[in-house]
C-alpha cells in the first residue's frame, strides 16, 4: 500500500485497534511485552512520517478513522483466531460499502488461503503445497522509506499516546508477573535471531530435544507479537543453509511448514481449542475413555500451583509461570499429563491446558499453542496408537521416556518449589 500511496501522492496511516476484556492475553505474561513494543513502534513511525493510532474498539476506531481522515482504502493483517476474525467481520458490517477493504496475510510466508483450501491432515500433506510456492512468497522485503505525504487532517505533531494508561487497562491481574529475560521490540528480536544463528543453529538438530541443554531459537515471543517475521527468520537461515545443513533444514521446516500448518488448522477449524475440533477417531476414543478413573487426579488449581507428585511436570509448570516459556518437548509431556490427571475428562483437560498456556506463556493465544495442545490431547496431526486407559488411541508419553532424552534432575533443579512459590 505505501507504494500505491506514493504513486497517488497521498498519506497512509497505521491503526492499532485492540479490544481489552475479550482475550485472556489482557492479563497474561505477554501483555506488557506487547504494549512496550507498541510504544516503540509508535515512536518509529514518526521517523517515516506515518501516523500511529490506537483505539480500544476495533469497528468504531476504523469507521471513525475513515470519516475523519477521508480514507480511500483499508488493509488489515490476518490472524486465524476467532476474536480477530470477529473484529474484521464487525468492520465489514459497519464500513461504507464503497470503501475497498482488503485482508493480507503477513502472519505467514504463504497466505493461509493460498497454502491450502482445506484443513490439512499433517505436516506431510501441506509441505509440498507450501514449498512449491516459496519462490513466489519467500522473497526479500522492500526497503522502508520515509513517506513524504501527510494528511491535512492529521494533527502536527501527532497526538501522544499515553502507553502507561493503555497498559493499565489491559493488565487486570497483577498476579501474572511480567518476565525479565525477553526484551520486546524488533531490534531485540533481530538480536535473538542472529545470536541463535551464530551460537546455536549448528546444534539445533542434535540438541533441540534436550530440555536440560536446549539449542532452540527462542524467537517465539517476537514471532507471536509480529516484532519479527517468520519470513525474515527463514530468509536469514536460508542464507546459511549450506553451512549448517540438516540443522538449518529442520529450523526451516519448523518455522515455515509446521508454523503454517498450525495457522491452517485454526483457520479451517473454528473449534480449534475443543475436542469438537479433533478428528472423528480421536473424539471417539477420548469419549470412550472419558470416565476412566484418574489416579492420581488433580484439580486445575493444584496444577496451576505445580502441586503434583511429578517433579518434572511441576518444574515445567514453574518454568511457564516464572519465565513465560516452556520447551516444546515439555509442552507435549505437560499437556498429556493434564489429560491423564483431569477427572472431568478430555474437554476439561483441553480447557485447563489452554488456560495455563494462554495465561502465563509469552506466546499464549497463538495458533502454535492451540495446535500443540490439540496434538498432545486430541492427536491432531498425529495418528492412532495402541489403545490404553484414559488416552485411548492418543499417543502416550511418560516420565521414563523423558529421562531417556535428557537429564531430568538437571532441569528440575533449576525450578525448585521454594524459589518463588
Amino acid at each position: 500500500m505505501p507504494k500505491e500511496c506514493l504513486s497517488l501522492n497521498i498519506p497512509f496511516h497505521l491503526l492499532n485497534a485492540a479490544e481489552h476484556g475479550v482475550n485472556i492475553e489482557d492479563v497474561s505474561s505477554g501483555c506488557k511485552f506487547r504494549w512496550s513494543d507498541e510504544n516503540a513502534l509508535s515512536n518509529q513511525t514518526e521517523r517515516i512520517q506515518t501516523e500511529f493510532l490506537y483505539d480500544e474498539n476495533v469497528a468504531t476506531a476504523v469507521v471513525n478513522l475513515v470519516k475523519s481522515l477521508n480514507i480511500g482504502c483499508l488493509i488489515t493483517d490476518f490472524c486465524p483466531l476467532r476474536a480477530p476474525r470477529s473484529w474484521v467481520k464487525k468492520v465489514v458490517q459497519e464500513m461504507p460499502t464503497f470503501i475497498p477493504f482488503c485482508e493480507i496475510d503477513a502472519h505467514n510466508i504463504v497466505p493461509v488461503w493460498c497454502g491450502s483450501d482445506k484443513r490439512e491432515y499433517s505436516a506431510r500433506t501441506i509441505r509440498t503445497k507450501l514449498f512449491a510456492q516459496s519462490s513466489v512468497y519467500l522473497t526479500e522485503f522492500p526497503p522502508i522509506i520515509k513517506h513524504p505525504y501527510t494528511s491535512e487532517n492529521t494533527p502536527n505533531p501527532p497526538p501522544i499516546i499515553d502507553w502507561e494508561t493503555v497498559l493499565s487497562k489491559y493488565v487486570g491481574d497483577k498476579s501474572v508477573k511480567p518476565v525479565d529475560w525477553a526484551i520486546p521490540g524488533t531490534q531485540a528480536g533481530f538480536n535473538v535471531l542472529y545470536k541463535f544463528i551464530e551460537k546455536r543453529l549448528e546444534k539445533f538438530d542434535p540438541h533441540r530435544s534436550n530440555v536440560a541443554n536446549p539449542a532452540l531459537s527462542g524467537l517465539s515471543p517476537w514471532l507471536h507479537f509480529g516484532q519479527i517475521s517468520p519470513q525474515r527468520a527463514v530468509l536469514e537461515v536460508v542464507a546459511v543453509q549450506k553451512q549448517y545443513g540438516r540443522s538449518a533444514d529442520i529450523f526451516i521446516e519448523e518455522c515455515f511448514n509446521r508454523r503454517e500448518l498450525a495457522d491452517n488448522f485454526c483457520f479451517y477449524t473454528p473449534m480449534y481449542d475443543s475436542i469438537q475440533g479433533a478428528y472423528e477417531w480421536a473424539r471417539e476414543t477420548l469419549m470412550k475413555h472419558a470416565t476412566d478413573k484418574r489416579d492420581p487426579a488433580y484439580t486445575k488449581l493444584q496444577m496451576e500451583n505445580a502441586q503434583t507428585a511429578d517433579d518434572l511436570w511441576n518444574a515445567a509448570q514453574r518454568q511457564l509461570v516464572r519465565k513465560g516459556k516452556m520447551h516444546w518437548f515439555l509442552r507435549q509431556y505437560w499437556a498429556k499429563k493434564i489429560l491423564e490427571w483431569c477427572a472431568e475428562g478430555p474437554e476439561a483437560a483441553i480447557q485447563i491446558a489452554v488456560y495455563l498456556n494462554d495465561r502465563y506463556s509469552l506466546d499464549g493465544t497463538d495458533p502454535n499453542g492451540y495446535v500443540g495442545i490439540m496434538w498432545a490431547i486430541c492427536g491432531i496431526h498425529d495418528q492412532g496408537w495402541s489403545e490404553r486407559p484414559i488416552f485411548g488411541k492418543i499417543r502416550y508419553m511418560n516420565y521414563k521416556g523423558a529421562s531417556r532424552k535428557f537429564s531430568v534432575p538437571t532441569f528440575v533443579a533449576r525450578y525448585p518449589k521454594n524459589s518463588v512459590d
